[in-house]
């Protein structure tokens, strides 16, 4: 089927993973249905490709049940008046640190949410759905030498310690309703695991890399938890958590209901990072510790044989290239 007869409907579309996976789709060829709450993000993320003829976009909410009902009969619509592939990519979900620690919203949105998007796809018999997860999901049993695999035992921190788990709980449950969709033969479709994304276009300015690009404009001075001297991330570059979204759009055997981590080899530790990015803007840095986050566990490393092996897809964009990327964007 030609890509004109293919359309991509996209849930959290103006966020910084949401609006370049838009942009690399209509290259591609491809069209669009997209929508966002601004939640997260702003519709100047997409102000480049705003007005292009393969791309509809509206101000929804995902967990709004009378926009979901409109974009659900404008999908009908489009469907009927010619043969059109439908795939669905859920974005949606409450990523910032910030909003871990709030059940009540990561329920909502990332379990209720992503369910009623799901459940709307196979009503419409759509082919394809893509279902965004985390990394978050390993928690505490999130490193091994090598990186940790997608069927590796999980260790979740305990909710006496901290409510931060309840989002890797919801995500993990995200996966589950994949898989029984798939198993029950309702629709084709797997979950991504994410390390760190990152981009010059994050709009989070906590964010460790815009925070610190911006702290050490702004004085010099650097913040971190104390935690942060001895934790380990891997940064995977917004282009390429993209790329691996359509790679595994574009591979049906990879739509087999189960899950595949997307990340790079390039661990690094956290006041590093920040050296780094110091030495990339020419300027001293002061690192001052305070303070502790909870479930935080002290490296995150993925394994990403999964993901390579089926559909070929690597990480393209070295850490300091794309930091030199942040710095010159900011």
């Amino acid at each position: 089927m030609s890509k004109e007869k293919e359309l991509i409907v996209i849930s959290g579309a103006t966020g910084i993973s949401g609006s370049e996976t838009v942009r690399q789709l209509l290259r591609k060829g491809y069209c669009i249905v997209a929508f966002d709450n601004f939640f997260a993000s702003s519709i100047d993320s997409i102000k480049d490709v705003a007005q292009h003829p393969n791309l509809m976009f509206f101000e929804y909410d995902i967990c709004n049940k009378e926009q979901m009902q409109k974009l659900e009969v404008l999908l009908q619509k489009l469907t009927s008046q010619e043969s059109v592939e439908l795939s669905f990519i859920n974005y949606a979900a409450v990523v910032h640190t910030r909003h871990f620690y709030i059940p009540s919203s990561t329920f909502k949105i990332n379990v209720l949410g992503m369910k009623s998007f799901l459940d709307m796809a196979v009503r419409l018999n759509a082919k394809r759905y893509i279902n965004c997860s985390t990394s978050e999901v390993y928690s505490y049993g999130s490193y091994k030498e090598g990186g940790v695999c997608e069927n590796d035992p999980l260790l979740f921190a305990t909710a006496e310690e901290s409510l931060r788990t309840s989002y890797a709980a919801g995500k993990l449950q995200t996966e589950f309703f994949m898989k029984e969709a798939v198993k029950d033969g309702q629709i084709k479709g797997c979950s991504i695991r994410f390390a760190n994304v990152y981009g010059s276009n994050e709009l989070y300015p906590e964010h460790i890399i815009p925070y610190t690009i911006n702290a050490i404009r702004n004085g010099n001075t650097v913040k971190l938890l104390t935690n942060a001297k001895n934790t380990y991330r891997t940064f995977l570059h917004n282009s390429d958590s993209c790329s691996a979204v359509i790679a595994l759009l574009e591979t049906p055997s990879a739509l087999d209901g189960s899950v595949y981590n997307v990340g790079t080899g390039e661990e690094i530790l956290i006041p590093d990072l920040v050296n780094m990015i110091a030495a990339k803007m020419n300027k001293k840095v002061n690192i001052i510790y305070e303070g502790k986050r909870t479930a935080d566990p002290e490296r995150r490393l993925l394994n990403i044989y999964k993901i390579r092996k089926k559909t070929n897809w690597t990480p393209k964009i070295h850490l300091s290239d794309g930091l030199d990327e942040c710095v010159k964007c900011s």
